[in-house]
């Protein structure tokens, strides 16, 4: 059985907008992805590694651990052989205590893929494949995130066409979330049960293509 890694934040980790709760499996893309690949005749393992808060290369001056860069390699070793990464990563690149710009946090899913390429894998496993997401585009934030997210619909503009340069200079496949769904009609910033339910069919079929 072929095996996907996940590697996200709390748009993957699947996030209720407005509150602290969390979907079930079969209702945030990654389930909704695995199950429609198995309808496909594409069976697959995926395996979740999804932090809430977390960035591409910067740390959470409040919270431990959310640097992406860290410890990367070694999830990769440990879930290994791997058909597939799937980076979905950016939104928290541009909470309101930094004040990063699209090429920035760019540069930092850059250094992620490079990360993924080092990891340490045992002789004669292969190197995964790598699928680069953008996040849909940050509306103003609502509720009780809108404080952490102030302004970040500014300084994310352009993320999506950023990512995809990277992507393509690191010879990755890339995926526009944007494309099938917009961020959370709720929050502005996470997904909706339905917009997860649009992105694992959307990713369903990318993937199929991939592996």
């Amino acid at each position: 059985m072929k095996q996907i890694l996940v590697y996200g934040d709390s748009l993957s980790w699947g996030i209720v907008p407005g509150t602290r709760g969390r979907f079930a499996f079969d209702k945030r893309w990654p389930g909704v992805m695995e199950a429609e690949l198995a309808r496909l005749s594409c069976t697959v393992r995926v395996i979740e590694d999804c932090l809430n808060g977390r960035r591409t290369v910067w740390q959470d001056p409040y919270k431990p651990g959310r640097n992406g860069l860290v410890g990367l390699e070694q999830r990769v070793e440990i879930n290994s052989p791997l058909s597939l990464v799937v980076l979905f990563l950016g939104s928290n690149d541009f909470q309101s205590m930094h004040q990063h710009n699209a090429w920035q946090s760019a540069q930092g899913v850059g250094a992620l893929i490079s990360a993924i390429r080092r990891a340490p894998i045992e002789p004669g496993m292969p190197v995964s494949k790598i699928l680069v997401v953008s996040p849909p585009k940050i509306q103003q934030a609502k509720g009780s995130i809108a404080p952490k997210f102030e302004g970040a619909e500014k300084r994310a503009v352009g993320l999506s066409e950023a990512l995809s340069n990277v992507a393509k200079e690191m010879h990755c496949d890339f995926f526009d979330a944007g494309s099938v769904t917009t961020s959370s009609t709720v929050d502005g910033v996470h997904l909706d049960e339905d917009q997860h339910l649009a992105l694992g069919r959307a990713l369903a079929v990318k993937v199929k293509g991939l592996i």
